[in-house]
């Protein structure tokens, strides 16, 4: 009898240390980190053992076997491991860290853009903080079935990303990006009457993107864009050509050009609005939001010419006349030539 009561008190203590030791493995703390928090990033098509040799190459545990074990009772080894950007924070246990894996719980990332020319540009501004590396997502912008079937051409793409900051998951994919831009694409112009003004001036949503882009590269003197945005205005109603510098610039395709000479106006590119009337086929550059709306609420006026003023600044002497402008054009040359500028 006592040997029978002995072994039934030697299973009671095993039985209770299995039970401690579960319910530690489980509910005890489990980060080896001294810093509030850490980040893990698992990658697409990751297994449960990706996930634990990275874990345990960052030293994020302090307890692999328990950890091993939890995932295994949470089902987290079975399920298809999801892929994203984990933000793991200081005292968490075992049953909280696997909860969040398995889940998929990841924290967003902060995508900002703007300032860009081009489209390799601009995906190497969105890559900087996700999965997706430039290369692939430049070449993702660049094939036809991409512009062609969101209504773009190769020349306007750009138009469909407006600059700004945006919260993305690290793991999204290409098409999910173009996919998400395009919906905040559509809330930016149904905003503030911006699709209606557009309308109103007769011209597309892709056009005023294109016309913002010229006069962003005019001046970077803000109260003077909606001046700049009402004389090109002005211009394309009368069938004149913009004469834009900074398409010129754009179109010979030399961006540390600072002084526009009549060898560059002969160039022959349908970007060059000395020689071809009427907008370039796309933007030369990411307006921001201030020149989208310059154009949108032009300042009106009868401007026709423009020409900067001497001086390094960025703003400008305006005319009515040809003649006004020739006159504010030879004092510039004048300024420029005793500066040295060529």
């Amino acid at each position: 009898m006592k040997k029978f009561l002995y072994a039934i008190l030697v299973l009671g203590l095993i039985a209770a240390g299995g039970a401690y030791w579960a319910y530690t493995s489980i509910f005890d703390p489990n980060t080896a980190f001294s810093e509030e928090k850490v980040e893990l990033k698992i990658p697409r098509e990751s297994s449960f053992s990706d996930v634990y040799q990275l874990i345990e190459s960052k030293g994020i545990l302090e307890n692999l076997s328990s950890f091993d074990m939890v995932a295994g009772w949470m089902n987290y080894k079975k399920d298809k491991v999801a892929a994203g950007k984990y933000v793991i924070k200081k005292g968490l246990n075992n049953r909280e860290i696997v909860g969040m894996l398995r889940s998929g719980n990841q924290k967003p990332v902060k995508v900002i853009f703007n300032n860009v020319r081009s489209l390799p540009q601009l995906a190497g501004q969105i890559a900087k903080e996700l999965a997706v590396d430039s290369v692939t997502l430049s070449n993702y912008f660049d094939q036809p079935e991409v512009w062609s079937q969101n209504g773009y051409t190769k020349e306007n793409f750009m138009s469909a990303f407006i600059p700004n900051t945006y919260n993305m998951f690290w793991n999204v994919s290409p098409d999910e990006i173009v996919e998400r831009l395009l919906i905040e694409r559509k809330k930016f112009w149904s905003k503030d009457n911006r699709k209606a003004k557009a309308d109103k001036l007769e011209m597309s949503e892709e056009e005023i993107y294109t016309l913002a882009s010229i006069v962003e590269k005019e001046s970077q003197y803000g109260p003077e864009r909606p001046v700049i945005a009402g004389l090109y205005l002005n211009r394309l109603k009368r069938g004149i050509a913009l004469q834009a510098d900074p398409t010129v610039v754009f179109a010979n395709g030399n961006f540390e050009l600072r002084r526009v000479l009549n060898k560059h106006l002969t160039y022959d590119s349908p970007y060059n609005t000395y020689k071809y009337n009427g907008l370039p086929p796309g933007p030369i550059y990411m307006p921001s939001i201030q020149s989208i709306d310059a154009v949108l609420n032009y300042q009106k006026h009868d401007y026709l010419y423009m020409c900067a003023k001497p001086g390094y600044g960025t703003k400008h002497a305006f005319a009515k006349t040809l003649r006004g402008h020739n006159k504010n054009a030879n004092e510039y040359r004048a300024w420029l030539n005793k500066q040295g500028i060529k």
